[in-house]
């Protein structure tokens, strides 16, 4: 009989709800208005020449690290952040080794570190969400192999000062650091300029969100060149498909859509933010494109009526520290009037109520 290794059989799956997500999307935090005219001119262009052909991804890291400042030692092209996270784990975690995560935070992180055998310390965020700087730094021993942070955080939008990453990095020089800047663009601050100072320090980013390829499964990993030479070794060379690396350049290269579907994104957040405070509802202040809120007892059936009303909304609810929360991303001024306006008809018809604030 065929068994699969035991940290299989006990591996929670990662099951994201996929099946009947007909209406505006704000459930995924995909870039809702697509991706830029110049990909899909080059979609356009491709012919069954490229198609039989095997893809080569070096040309393109080159590009890919130019538009990083780097050097093409330093970057790898990934199947999507996921890929950046799982090679990161296959190449410094073994059975014993122990990973950490402030949780809550991405699934993936705890996933494919248990998958090697390591362990994982998942450590609580503080109230409001707050980065525990203090108990990461206390926690990490020398089993601690990998320390993965999201910045900004999913699905909280919160962020972790430099000088926290800083100290977290210097601490445990023995440990690979795994930032994941995959809402980089909504929050404009990064640690990608310390990686010639860090041999320990990795940043992945992802081409999913502000770039609007997310059908295209595309991320970049950066570290020093020593370390990702070896992350290389557990890399198939074939790992990004062709059509992705044929569009990517024109993705690049088109800092204009990407600059101004961010700033949107950014506007649409703050109306966003400011609806919930005028309506009452708990929220946490975001550096991403959603926002996270908290809506009680009235979570499910809020979830429920802006499907009705053809908007999808991420129920959260299973995350630590996240009871009867939902995260909504955030996307164009037109559809952020949409949401404004279906968000006030949806609570209303559920029965919400602001709360009456308490006399001094």
């Amino acid at each position: 009989m065929l068994i699969a290794r035991k940290v299989v059989h006990n591996l929670k799956e990662y099951h994201p709800p996929l099946g009947g997500r007909s209406g505006l999307r704000l459930d995924f935090n995909e870039n809702s208005s697509g991706c830029s005219p110049r990909v899909l001119d080059a979609l356009s262009r491709i012919d069954g020449d490229l198609l039989s052909k095997y893809p080569e991804r070096e040309p393109v890291e080159a590009i890919a690290a130019e538009f990083l400042s780097l050097q093409s030692e330093q970057v790898l092209l990934t199947n999507g952040v996921d890929e950046g996270i799982h090679l990161i784990c296959e190449t410094y975690l073994e059975p014993g080794d122990e990973a950490l995560i402030v949780v809550p935070t991405f699934s993936m992180y705890e996933i494919y570190a248990l998958a090697t055998g390591a362990s994982v310390l998942a450590i609580p965020a503080r109230r409001n969400f707050e980065f525990p700087s203090a108990a990461v730094l206390a926690a990490t021993s020398k089993q601690t192999k990998l320390i993965a942070i999201a910045n900004p955080n999913n699905p909280t939008g919160k962020v972790v000062p430099r000088e926290r990453l800083i100290d977290i990095i210097e601490n445990a020089p023995d440990a690979a650091i795994l930032i994941d800047e995959a809402y980089f663009e909504f929050y404009g601050q990064t640690v990608m300029d310390l990686i010639d100072k860090y041999e320990n320090l990795f940043i992945a980013r992802t081409f999913s969100k502000a770039f609007g390829l997310a059908g295209f499964r595309l991320g970049i990993l950066a570290g020093c060149a020593e370390q990702m030479r070896l992350v290389r070794r557990v890399s198939s060379p074939y790992n990004v498909n062709g059509v992705a690396l044929a569009c990517l350049p024109e993705a690049l290269a088109d800092r204009e859509y990407v600059a101004g579907y961010s700033a949107e994104v950014r506007t649409g957040r703050r109306r966003l933010e400011d609806e919930f405070a005028s309506l009452g509802i708990p929220f946490w202040p975001s550096h991403a494109n959603f926002v996270l809120a908290r809506l009680g007892e009235f979570r499910k059936p809020f979830v429920d009526a802006m499907r009705s009303r053809g908007i999808l909304v991420r129920d959260r609810n299973s995350d630590p520290g996240c009871e009867s929360c939902v995260r909504i991303t955030v996307g164009t001024n037109e559809q952020t009037d949409r949401l404004l306006r279906e968000l006030r008809s949806a609570l209303e018809s559920i029965g919400w109520r602001k709360p009456t604030e308490v006399s001094q």
